[in-house]
């Protein structure tokens, strides 16, 4: 059995978690997020835990057993404290401002860049130069910054572009003559 999967998740106080036939639905004060169920996974709320079994002996349902259970992980944390992707402005002029549901980007181009924001994601710009992406769902948080990062990504010889806060870039070495 898949070692992810045989780790149950322990539900915090004020989080309500309904197991239907068709979808998982996790409510608490952050918002609420619904998951697809899986025909191979059986879950089973023991106690304010929630336990993850693979439904029959094939691979697939051992390797969706952990998929599951860490979906449904990230669920609970995404609703009780939420997640949050950093990222960084390189370059001479580039800079950011968020307004309302909007992003607005200045990065070198002869045009604004305007991003709205989907519902239950939040942007701030705690300095001009710093993106701040807040969410319950992991998933989309992840996406919205990938999308953001993709406007401008940092090319590799003077590493200017928008970047995450933890990334690394490796500059290149010029040409020589």
């Amino acid at each position: 059995m898949s070692r992810v999967g045989k780790r149950p998740v322990s539900i915090p106080a004020g989080v309500d978690v309904q197991i239907k036939e068709d979808q998982i639905s996790v409510k608490a004060s952050g918002g609420s997020l619904h998951l697809a169920q899986n025909a191979l996974v059986k879950i089973s709320n023991e106690s304010g835990t929630l336990v993850f079994a693979p439904a029959n002996d094939s691979r697939a349902a051992d390797a969706m057993s952990g998929t599951m259970r860490q979906l449904v992980s990230n669920m609970v944390t995404g609703v009780t404290q939420g997640f949050e992707k950093k990222l960084t402005l390189v370059g001479v002029g580039f800079k950011a401002q968020a307004t309302g549901n909007k992003l607005n980007l200045a990065i070198g181009f002869s045009h604004p860049v305007n991003i709205d924001m989907p519902a239950g994601i939040t942007v701030a710009t705690p300095s001009p130069t710093e993106i701040s992406i807040k969410g319950a769902d992991r998933q989309r948080v992840g996406q919205i910054a990938a999308e953001i990062r993709g406007v401008r990504p940092p090319e590799p010889y003077k590493g200017k572009g928008i970047r995450y806060s933890d990334e690394k870039i490796t500059i290149k070495e010029t040409k020589k003559k």
